[in-house]
């Protein structure tokens, strides 16, 4: 029913009425070049859109297909697609892939610019006309470095059959596609630092508004949308929207399928293309296989790093943005990691929050002083020299560094599962406290002291 997307061996019937993300993929794992994409009905999407639809009817199909950004924030699409001026005059406009996927436990991207480099091509392609935007270009994660010579040979391909380029299928409309390799910061996963860094400039955030739809790449109106998110799009356009809302599970707000994963000591590690609201443990158990022998499940991560921990029982829950949300956290990128009972949740929050203050831009306070001061606790708990209050003041940071209270999402994301961990697993940090210090009140931290 679905695609395991790394391993021959994993791979299981799939078909486009189903698996629109995955269906052409080849057993071998080789890329779907343009030929063989062309045979699987590849570019029949961009060939309607063109033929038969204006670019405010491609915008309005996809928001009225409810398509919601793939990239781990959730934005509608086409509300997104629909704060790009209407003024004709603006004639300067940008349509930026943000393929820099740096979120740890997150692969989905790089399937499927590896292995179908068109599928991709084709979104931002009818993307860029409904946008009415002349130029592309994909920010690709400079470790990719097989995706980088994929989408270029990709790119070539399309610009010598006349799908790329000028006057594209005859229409009057030109589109260039660049792939331009980032220097590998995680902070460029925010689209204004993907636009700064893009421009040359260093990758922080800007202050918004003014947003990227009216001021984006060189001041230019520019539209910021996920790899997952534009290869839906072709889909979208030759099945129309009730199919796409037919596809998620009843009961999901969230509409059509999604690249969902599980890493960790599971027996069956990968990648599938899923519909939304399945019941996370059929993620779990049926498609990851459940525990490797000899280990047990302790938590979980629903969608990378910067989501909060679940406990085994959360498995329960439909597995898109609502169903996660009433168990506490976020759905993210939807690659879930699956955490063992041998693993001590102190060294791991501290590798996980060394990775994050090390990405910080470095912009504001909170998140470039509290970042590394969450590591400093947390190592000195690791090896057991804790002090009394550490806990507290690491919550503290927890509530400090919180949505609204930084510049970008990049800190509330770092401690979320931070927090979440402490909440459920709140003993193992404690045993970090020096048995010497523990009766030492006077050592205590108020939560207060770090604007709790």
């Amino acid at each position: 029913m679905t695609i395991t997307s790394f391993g021959p061996a994993n791979l299981i019937t799939r078909a486009p009425e189903t698996h629109p993300l995955t269906w052409r993929l080849r057993d071998d794992g080789e890329p779907v070049w343009l030929d063989e994409y062309q045979k699987k009905d590849g570019y029949a999407a961009a060939r309607k859109a063109f033929a038969t639809l204006s670019p405010d009817e491609i915008v309005q199909a996809v928001k009225d297909s409810g398509l919601k950004g793939r990239g781990g924030a959730g934005f509608p699409t086409g509300v997104k697609w629909g704060l790009m001026p209407k003024d004709e005059s603006m004639n300067i406009r940008y349509l930026l892939c943000n393929a820099d996927e740096m979120e740890p436990n997150t692969w989905k991207d790089r399937m499927l610019m590896e292995q179908q480099p068109h599928l991709l091509i084709e979104g931002m392609l009818i993307s860029a006309r409904a946008l009415k935007a002349y130029r592309g270009y994909i920010f690709l994660r400079g470790e990719y470095t097989t995706a980088a010579v994929h989408l270029r040979r990709a790119v070539k391909e399309a610009e010598a059959a006349g799908l790329l380029g000028k006057n594209i299928l005859g229409s009057g409309f030109d589109f260039e596609l660049i792939v331009h390799t980032g220097a590998g910061r995680y902070i460029c996963g925010e689209e204004t630092a993907l636009i700064n860094s893009l421009e040359g400039r260093r990758a922080n955030p800007r202050s918004k508004p003014p947003f990227p739809a009216a001021v984006g790449v060189w001041g230019k109106p520019t539209c910021v949308n996920n790899v997952e998110t534009l290869c839906n799009v072709p889909a979208i356009v030759n099945n129309g929207n009730d199919w796409y809302k037919s596809l998620a599970r009843e009961g999901s707000e969230d509409h059509g399928t999604k690249l969902m994963g599980f890493s960790g000591k599971v027996k069956n590690p990968g990648l599938w293309e899923l519909p939304f609201g399945l019941p996370a443990r059929e993620l779990f158990e049926d498609y990851a296989g459940g525990m490797r022998d000899g280990f047990k499940l302790k938590c979980w991560q629903p969608g990378g790093a910067g989501t909060g921990f679940l406990l085994p029982e959360h498995l329960d829950c439909q597995f898109y943005a609502g169903g996660v949300a009433k168990v506490g956290t976020r759905m993210g990128t939807g690659l879930a990691m699956a955490v063992d009972d041998k693993v001590n949740m102190v060294s791991l929050l501290r590798n996980m929050e060394e990775f994050f203050a090390q990405e910080s831009c470095g912009f504001c306070t909170p998140c470039r002083d509290g970042l590394p001061w969450s590591v400093k606790m947390l190592r000195a708990l690791e090896n057991g020299q804790g002090q009394p209050g550490d806990i507290e003041t690491l919550l503290g940071l927890v509530n400090f560094l919180g949505p609204g209270k930084t510049f970008c999402a990049h800190a509330p994301g770092a401690v979320e599962p931070l927090g979440s961990a402490i909440k459920y697993f709140r003993p193992e940090f404690e045993a970090g406290i020096a048995p010497a210090r523990a009766g030492d009140l006077t050592q205590v931290i108020s939560p207060t002291m770090v604007g709790a």
